[in-house]
């Protein structure tokens, strides 16, 4: 009898960086060849990838990629969220000034940091190409977030022209990731352009379904918006370029907490929901899996740090083996083809 060998799973398992920027790069590759990552999602964030550095230092792209040699890591995304917020947001203020770095804040004119944030992410796309990378996930920002309650009531124009903003400003990037022959995974997240299922229906007409932006599935936001976040994966099944893991915690329905938090800090057990380390929260990991597995996604699944309730340094070593356990071999023929030759 042939034997069987172990299997692998397609999917790298990698750690997103962003939670971490306050660490140095290399210590947090270490930390991650430790507890079994395969690789690193690198956020442009702390020392971790200054972008502006990378695009014009060829020395510098090749200092990450020996780090991550060193630990026998890889990558397949970048991240580039915080400048992504700030292409479309209005207003830009202070919030924005503790997230972007220097070269994009500038003087912190509204307009001027909108332009140099696309600058940025044209950037990003030109970097991911140097790391040979073809996934960069990030935000968009949103000219029209401020209006999610629709009181006072706002018109429909109002409306309709942030979608014409948003195609506005990010077509000319996307025409960047195209020649890079690189893609954009957007966050389905709130205060973006795009932060639930018909809002996404709505941003993807505004610029014409082009290949270019795609989607980073993260279901912990869209749970708490109470977002079939199975049946999105099967619905947008050709745009899922990249996958982030974070998990949600509903709190019981009933009392006093509601879905949006109320103004309270995160991990405050009066909220209504928070982040939890992954394998402990509301999302049905099992069934998520097994639809990523029908769409026939071979990309990374990255890890999400974001549990206020666990020490990271036990939580990103539990979750790297919680993900590994979900990650089945998929059906090598399908149901169809073994009935029919009965």
């Amino acid at each position: 009898m042939e034997q069987q060998t172990p299997f692998e799973a397609r999917q790298p398992v990698t750690l997103f960086t962003g939670q971490w920027a306050d660490l140095p790069f290399e210590e947090v590759a270490r930390l991650a060849a430790e507890w079994g990552y395969d690789g690193l999602e690198i956020a442009a964030s702390g020392d971790h990838l200054d972008l502006q550095r990378a695009d014009e230092d060829p020395a510098y792209v090749r200092s990450r990629l020996d780090i991550l040699d060193k630990y026998g890591l890889k990558v397949w995304a970048i991240s580039n969220h915080l400048a992504g917020q700030a292409v479309c947001d209005n207003p830009i203020d202070f919030r924005h000034q503790a997230i972007l770095r220097e070269y994009v804040w500038g003087d912190g004119d509204g307009e001027g940091v909108r332009q140099r944030a696309a600058e940025d992410m044209q950037r990003a796309a030109r970097v991911a190409r140097k790391l040979g990378v073809d996934t960069v996930v990030g935000f968009t920002g949103s000219s029209i977030w401020q209006y999610v309650a629709m009181f006072p009531p706002v018109p429909a124009s109002v409306i309709d022209a942030g979608y014409e903003d948003f195609a506005a400003r990010w077509n000319p990037i996307l025409d960047v990731f195209d020649s890079e022959g690189v893609r954009f995974a957007h966050e389905v997240h709130p205060s973006e352009i795009a932060y639930d299922y018909w809002t996404l229906v709505r941003s993807l007409e505004a610029i014409g379904h082009r290949a270019a932006f795609g989607l980073n599935w993260d279901p912990s936001h869209m749970m708490w918006q109470q977002i079939d976040v199975v049946s999105f994966i099967w619905e947008f099944r050709e745009r899922i370029y990249h996958v982030d893991c974070k998990d949600t915690r509903l709190r019981p329905p009933g009392g006093r907490s509601g879905v949006l938090g109320s103004h309270l800090p995160w991990g405050d057990p009066r909220r209504g929901w928070d982040f939890v380390s992954t394998g402990h929260g509301d999302v049905p990991w099992e069934d998520s899996f097994r639809a990523l597995n029908s769409i026939g996604y071979q990309g990374p699944i990255s890890i999400e740090w974001e549990d206020a309730g666990m020490d990271r340094l036990h939580g990103a070593a539990e979750a790297v083996k919680f993900v590994r356990s979900m990650l089945w071999q998929p059906p090598t023929a399908s149901f169809d083809a073994a009935f029919s030759n009965q």
